[in-house]
């Protein structure tokens, strides 16, 4: 059987669905299925390193990119179809072709943000992007996507013609050499701290964080300091980046919280495997690979009690209540306090972790793609 797995989407992604495609089509070449034969739109690699269209600076250099994306997936694509005739096309980016094709479509929706959370996108861009998504959901496709929380989600919004089903993804595979460059420049061998890695998307709750912090210090008056790895927000509308560099200027934290920005997958390795504790405090959520991350490396997580974050650690997180920056700060003290408390998250962390293999990742994608198995 022959699956053609869209990787074009890699010259831009950045965050979650990047992983996912990577993580993806890793899986696909390191655990070989006698009967699937997989076909790459792109090499992966090569893809995720082309910086054409990333960052784009201007109106003009934007408009190319998406020019550049509906002639990729309503030209290039089906006539990729049509050269290579698979049973699957496999669409990991929320959009599947407009136009008929012979075989299934696997359209991957990793979230319902879109609809959820309108306010977060630019109104033109976003109506869109809606457009392209349902003009792809038709004939044989079926919806994968990554928590039954999002399914759900997904069925309120889409309604419940098409199959859904859930596909637990795996974390990203961080084997690189760790870059300890990033611990020594910012004094973090010197006191603990407690990590975000993400976005500064309005969604993730970073100021709230930044306030439970400031809370923290002043009731346990310790050493700690606050790191927020990561870039701003995906738009003007989504973007927190700014407030939460005038908080931590307004409360006097330039000392405590450090904003590295983008930061190399060396040093996020190095980042990890120094932190107490990571905290996650999101309001929305499809996944959140970051915790699994984390627990992969035996770090205690605290995580906001979003619906899709409780389904992903399943009670091998200290849970604390979306939006409350006092029952955080409270959540961080008890963590910091309470060492029985913290070595139990890091051994359920730990186990949690491996169940989100790569191997298990790639066989529930193998089981769809050969049983056409019912919606889960």
């Amino acid at each position: 059987m022959k699956v053609l797995l869209d990787l074009q989407y890699l010259n831009v992604a950045t965050t979650g669905i990047k992983t996912y495609m990577m993580e993806l089509a890793k899986a696909a070449k390191t655990y070989p299925h006698p009967d699937i034969e997989w076909i790459f739109t792109h090499d992966p690699i090569e893809q995720a390193a082309d910086h054409t269209f990333k960052n784009p600076s201007s109106k003009f250099q934007r408009l190319n990119y998406h020019l550049d994306y509906f002639r990729w997936k309503e030209f290039q694509l089906p006539d990729l179809v049509k050269k290579h005739q698979p049973d699957v096309l496999i669409c990991p980016d929320f959009v599947s072709p407009a136009a008929s094709l012979s075989c299934r479509r696997m359209t991957v929706l990793h979230d319902a943000f879109f609809w959820q959370m309108p306010q977060n996108y630019p109104r033109w861009w976003r109506k869109y992007f809606l457009n392209l998504i349902r003009k792809g959901l038709k004939e044989k496709t079926e919806i994968i996507t990554t928590t039954s929380y999002s399914k759900k989600a997904l069925q309120k919004h889409l309604g419940e013609e098409l199959p859904i089903h859930v596909v637990y993804q795996s974390p990203k595979s961080l084997t690189s050499r760790m870059d300890k460059g990033i611990i020594t420049r910012n004094n973090l061998d010197q006191s603990p701290y407690f990590f975000h890695l993400g976005t500064f998307d309005k969604r993730k709750n970073l100021p709230v964080l930044v306030q439970a912090f400031k809370t923290f210090l002043e009731k346990e008056n310790k050493d700690f300091k606050l790191v927020l790895a990561g870039g701003p927000g995906q738009s003007n509308q989504m973007n927190d980046f700014p407030i939460v560099e005038k908080l931590v200027s307004d409360l006097g934290l330039q000392d405590r919280v450090i904003l590295p920005g983008y930061v190399k997958d060396e040093e996020i390795i190095a980042l990890y495997q120094h932190a107490f504790g990571y905290v996650f405090p999101s309001e929305n959520e499809g996944f959140g690979i970051p915790i699994l991350e984390a627990m992969g490396f035996g770090i205690p997580v605290i995580h906001s009690d979003q619906a899709a974050l409780i389904e992903v650690s399943d009670g091998a997180g200290l849970i604390a209540k979306t939006g409350d920056a006092s029952d955080l700060a409270e959540k961080m003290i008890l963590l910091g306090r309470d060492k029985s408390l913290r070595e139990d998250l890091i051994q359920k962390g730990l186990f949690r972790r491996d169940y989100f293999s790569p191997q298990k990742f790639l066989q529930d994608f193998q089981q769809l793609i050969l049983d056409a198995a019912p919606t889960l």
